[in-house]
């Protein structure tokens, strides 16, 4: 995976923290950053007092453009001292469809990174993270707070059930797992059908990956009930991993909205300051 292209998306009311980490990235990777200043309108009144709010709600409307034309210029500012090539963009999003806006821009990037101010944001969070998962069709790179991102991880762990979703963020990284020292290749719970992981859960991929000259380390792990994403998060801590690389939803969207799911229980663990010392590509 050439990363030329790394996407930050910052809001009106957070610190730049997102961004000055994505700048190291950036300059790690002699990449191009670009970064999208988002800020979300709020709702048109609707009702018997419509008429009455529609000129407040025009003027919050315009206060919100202003703020948004000055966040960027500041952003703008900040990168051109940064020795990087950088570009900025805004946009004044509609609640409803702001992922979709995250997700086309984020479509001519080659990472998009999400860091600890969007994922403990309750406005930005979910949109964002929503947008660049569903909308992009490019790899995410989430960094909980404490953590550094990197695209040159010395120990990964690989979250594995022989899914597509799987397989795609294995193919995305492969260039990450050929430099790291070890890849833990991590089945939970592995499924010994045919159709799934077979009598040697690990054996294919395993194989696959050491072929590229990754150096494979195969884990077998019981859940004892625990929740996937609960065992992979406390193995990767284990194996002293710097990267968790895993697939993204595996059920289609509304399943995962209505029940849940290990891509969104790894998310949220990744909101908390008592995170685990690990950033995840999806």
């Amino acid at each position: 995976m050439s990363i030329k292209t790394i996407m930050c998306v910052v809001g009106m009311k957070v610190g730049d923290e997102d961004l000055k980490s994505a700048v190291d990235l950036c300059t790690e990777n002699n990449a191009h950053l670009s970064v999208l200043v988002i800020s979300l309108a709020s709702p048109p009144p609707i009702g018997d007092y419509a008429a009455t709010l529609s000129d407040a709600w025009l003027k919050e409307r315009q206060h919100d453009l202003q703020g948004l034309e000055k966040r960027a210029s500041k952003i703008a500012q900040l990168l051109g001292q940064s020795g990087i090539s950088a570009s900025v963009q805004s946009e004044y999003a509609e609640f409803v469809g702001a992922a979709e806006e995250i997700g086309r821009h984020a479509r001519y990037s080659d990472l998009i990174v999400v860091g600890p101010e969007v994922l403990k944001s309750e406005v930005l969070n979910s949109k964002v993270v929503e947008g660049a998962l569903f909308e992009s069709g490019r790899p995410v790179l989430i960094a909980p707070s404490g953590t550094t991102p990197t695209l040159t991880p010395k120990h990964v762990l690989l979250a594995w059930d022989s899914r597509v979703e799987a397989a795609r963020a294995a193919r995305e990284a492969i260039d990450m797992l050929i430099k790291a020292e070890d890849v833990h290749v991590t089945l939970v719970d592995p499924d010994t059908s045919s159709a799934m992981n077979g009598p040697e859960p690990g054996a294919d991929v395993g194989t696959y990956l050491a072929r590229h000259g990754v150096k494979v380390i195969v884990d077998r792990l019981p859940s004892g009930g625990d929740p996937i994403a609960t065992v992979l998060n406390q193995h990767a801590v284990d194996v002293s991993a710097d990267l968790i690389v895993m697939g993204g939803y595996g059920h289609s969207r509304l399943r995962e909205r209505v029940f849940g799911g290990v891509t969104k229980s790894m998310i949220d663990d990744r909101r908390s300051e008592a995170s685990h010392p690990h950033g995840a590509l999806s």
